[in-house]
């Protein structure tokens, strides 16, 4: 039986969540980006967005040079290592109990520099993650995290990183080329979970989620056996859930 636990929905804060999207997109832009462009990326009305804005930059979290926003002071101390060691050590616990919610293995990772990085896995003998065989790092096109933390990048961001990984098929199921995997990204809803079936190994499908927190892109991930494959879409949101509950605590800590 369903418990009333297992399918409320958080509440959630609209102006943060707005806010976090804005942060998000920011940060997929090395060189800064204009207020129309952001607006456009975190789907919000271009007045929400100004105002928006205009209060991160007066709180520290953005600046603005030349009518672009990168972020701030204030941003960049948390990204600075005492608070990403913090970060990773209670995203390490969340991880396990995630793992226990939704009964698959979870992965965390992000997109830091040009580079794809895993930051933590949760799972158990009996339900074991993905065997890294090709790496993760170079192998972005065809695992559901990777393909996740590309689609939030920028035109130019995502070029470049596919110029130094090009798209090659790791199985029979994977995307060929990079004008087809390019496709699949612009087909992709900002909303909706990405899903991968068998493109990275063989037996295993994946469901990735992005993480809205800004400080870069970031995404989660489950994993489930083929022959398991209607638990997939349950257990992502499930954990989509549950990391709400968790991200309003990262919120407020960069909002107050």
């Amino acid at each position: 039986m369903t418990t009333a636990s297992s399918t409320a929905v958080p509440t959630l804060i609209g102006s943060v969540q707005r806010a976090l999207r804005l942060l998000e997109a920011v940060g997929t832009h090395r060189d800064g980006a204009p207020a129309k462009q952001l607006a456009r990326e975190a789907g919000l009305p271009l007045p929400t967005a100004y105002h928006l804005l205009r209060t991160l930059t007066h709180e520290g979290y953005l600046r603005r040079e030349n009518g672009v926003f990168f972020f701030g002071a204030a941003a960049e101390r948390l990204m600075g290592d005492g608070a990403l060691c913090n970060r990773r050590s209670t995203m390490t616990q969340s991880l396990g109990r995630w793992r226990d919610i939704v009964g698959a293995p979870v992965y965390c990772a992000i997109y830091r520099e040009g580079e794809i990085e895993l930051l933590a896995v949760a799972d158990t003998p009996e339900q074991p993650a993905v065997d890294e065989w090709a790496t993760f790092r170079e192998t972005g096109h065809a695992h559901a995290i990777g393909q996740c933390l590309l689609s939030r990048l920028d035109e130019k961001a995502r070029e470049d990183h596919l110029d130094r990984h090009p798209v090659r098929p790791l199985t029979r199921y994977s995307v060929r080329d990079r004008s087809a995997f390019l496709a699949r990204l612009r087909s992709l809803e900002r909303t909706e979970p990405v899903i991968e079936r068998q493109e990275y190994a063989l037996g295993t499908v994946c469901a990735a989620i992005p993480i809205a927190a800004g400080f870069p892109a970031a995404a989660m991930a489950i994993s489930v056996p083929l022959a398991e494959e209607e638990r997939l879409l349950p257990a992502v949101e499930r954990l989509r859930g549950e990391v709400a509950s968790l991200l309003r605590s990262f919120v407020f800590s960069i909002s107050i």
